[in-house]
């Protein structure tokens, strides 16, 4: 993921502390069958054969082996092209019977092209095809485009009140001015609340508005980005690890943590470390 890219040069620790704040959609009550959901944007690179997937392991079985090693993923392959049906259905076989969900990015004919008009049809062709996942399926993202702004809000939030109630949806908005105006923030996190629908939390170095830290919804959907081989990004999941336990105490019922690196080769051993820092406490 390039979007926030930066380094650690002078950088502290201090500069990557999790503010925590009050959430009014989670009960205050302990759920008491909290679950994670730990993945990685994709599930195929070449380079991880022999590392992650066995020697010898084709691209055609990256799946069948990445679904043994995480227990979701942040299916971005949707973004850019819609999948029939049947691509959907051979990818949830591969689940079958393991409690793994896919998260699909809504395709950018959507998100980034259409201004949110007329995009009736598009939007049922996206939907019929996902829910093929069925019991696979986790929540479904819509990231608007850098370029999009809250001056455009008023078609975002009518089309987000038109999805279905009986999915999941989350939304990630990147233009900094959601951010920076407290009203239209305000107004951002009520919409999404009311119509609950999430809030993508991305956690990226040179963008720390993005690092909102607020919960529409008793699920979060969290987009950590690293470098995967520097002592921060350590700290950084122990300060991840301290505030989902808070949050876990405080009624989340689920998280889902996706972990991308801009060398994405290093994502194999520091993914292992996340999983067992944040698989431990739930």
């Amino acid at each position: 993921m390039d979007f926030g890219y930066g380094t650690y040069d002078n950088l502290s620790e201090k500069y990557f502390h999790l503010p925590y704040t009050d959430q009014p959609s989670l009960s205050g009550k302990k759920y008491t069958a909290p679950k994670i959901y730990i993945g990685l944007p994709k599930w195929g690179r070449k380079e991880w054969v022999g590392k992650l997937y066995p020697k010898g392991t084709r691209e055609s079985q990256f799946l069948e082996n990445y679904v043994h090693h995480f227990n979701a993923i942040e299916l971005n392959a949707t973004h850019y092209k819609i999948y029939g049906s049947d691509d959907i259905s051979k990818w949830a076989a591969k689940a079958n019977g393991r409690d793994f969900k896919f998260c699909p990015k809504f395709t950018n004919l959507i998100s980034h092209f259409s201004g949110f008009s007329n995009v009736d049809i598009l939007t049922d062709s996206f939907l019929k095809a996902v829910i093929e996942f069925g019991d696979n399926l986790g929540p479904i993202f819509l990231q608007v485009s850098e370029k999009y702004s809250p001056n455009q809000r008023d078609k975002l939030f009518k089309y987000l009140r038109s999805l279905p109630n009986d999915l999941q949806f989350f939304l990630e908005v990147r233009q900094a001015d959601w951010f920076s105006d407290p009203e239209i923030k305000k107004e951002l996190f009520n919409t999404l609340e009311s119509s609950k629908i999430g809030a993508v939390i991305t956690d990226t170095i040179n963008r720390r508005d993005v690092l909102h830290m607020q919960l529409t919804v008793p699920v979060t959907f969290i987009r950590f980005v690293c470098y995967g081989d520097h002592p921060l990004d350590y700290y950084r999941i122990q300060q991840w690890k301290k505030t989902l336990s808070a949050w876990y105490q405080a009624g989340l019922q689920q998280a889902y943590f996706f972990i991308h690196a801009h060398n994405e080769e290093s994502l194999i051993n520091f993914s292992k470390h996340v999983q067992k820092e944040l698989s431990s406490f739930v």
